[in-house]
């Protein structure tokens, strides 16, 4: 698998996903010093955890170092700097850039002005985040032990929210896929993805029903109503309660059925779910590291 910069999963196809997913389980509680010596800088002018702290932590169990920027009021964009210009300037500093923007298209920006590989960690909220979508296919692929033949189910905030869109372009490389999307219709999963999939000849279907649309589910994808993208305060009020996996909801799930969430979770689904045998997004947390450890042994190994 040839990667430099990574902007969004289009790039990936089924044998180089299969070659970054063996590469990922082989590094399971592993540390070594494969890309000792190289920096990585992380760049968020969006709040996160996840993202840039397991992508910290994934240079370090490798053995490299890490520079870090916590929001853009800590950067010179606050003084009115380019991204272009920012991006010139870190090329100086480090050896890979890890970067998340409020902007879409920033990535591909970024990564047209750059000689060291940029990693896309999201792009606004109807642009990509190429990662969580991997780490989440390699979540479905493990705890479901196959790779076609998967019924997931997306719910809730499906037009703001660039992990089910990166999901979806994934999904859409293997066979007898099939896709749900529940949400409100002011939240429906915007034309591009359903597009993509319809060119792809991925069946998918629409619905507000959450009970009847994830009863044959293989993977219910719950997701946050995200305050931040919506600025109705009732608006956002009248969408948060909309879609609740209750333990009651769980429990009536096929077997073998997971639910997945690429968090944090806001009340979207409650606590007492967290012992059901369905629920594994933290276990997908920790697969979250090795997805990314994997990405940037490939591609600073070179």
């Amino acid at each position: 698998m040839k990667l430099h910069h990574l902007v969004e999963t289009q790039q990936f196809d089924r044998d180089a996903l299969r070659e970054l997913f063996q590469l990922a389980s082989s590094l399971e509680g592993k540390r070594e010093e494969s890309i000792k010596g190289k920096i990585l800088a992380s760049l968020f002018f969006e709040p996160s955890t996840r993202t840039r702290l397991s992508f910290e932590s994934a240079m370090l169990r490798l053995g490299g170092e890490v520079i870090t920027m916590e929001s853009g009021d800590s950067s010179s964009q606050a003084k009115g700097e380019t991204l272009e210009d920012s991006i010139k300037v870190i090329n100086n500093y480090a050896d890979i850039i890890v970067m998340r923007h409020a902007e879409v298209g920033s990535a591909a920006r970024a990564a047209a002005v750059s000689k060291i590989p940029v990693i896309n960690a999201g792009d606004g909220n109807m642009g990509q985040h190429p990662t969580q979508a991997l780490l989440d296919l390699y979540t479905i692929q493990r705890e479901l032990k196959r790779e076609d033949g998967i019924h997931v189910a997306f719910v809730g905030n499906l037009k703001y929210y660039r992990s089910p869109r990166s999901l979806a372009y994934l999904l859409s490389k293997y066979k007898d896929i099939r896709v749900t999307f529940i949400s409100a219709p002011e939240l429906r999963m915007e034309d591009d993805v359903k597009g993509h999939l319809k060119e792809n000849g991925v069946p998918f279907t629409e619905t507000e029903d959450m009970t009847e649309g994830i009863k044959e589910a293989d993977v219910v994808y719950q997701t946050r109503i995200a305050k931040e993208w919506i600025k109705n305060d009732a608006e956002y009020e009248k969408q948060r309660g909309r879609y609740i996996i209750t333990r009651a909801v769980a429990d009536a799930m096929k077997e073998g059925a997971i639910i997945i969430h690429p968090l944090p979770r806001v009340g979207e689904i409650e606590d007492a779910v967290d012992a059901s045998p369905h629920a594994v997004y933290f276990r997908q947390v920790g697969y979250g590291l090795l997805v990314r450890m994997a990405l940037l042994k490939t591609i600073l190994s070179r």
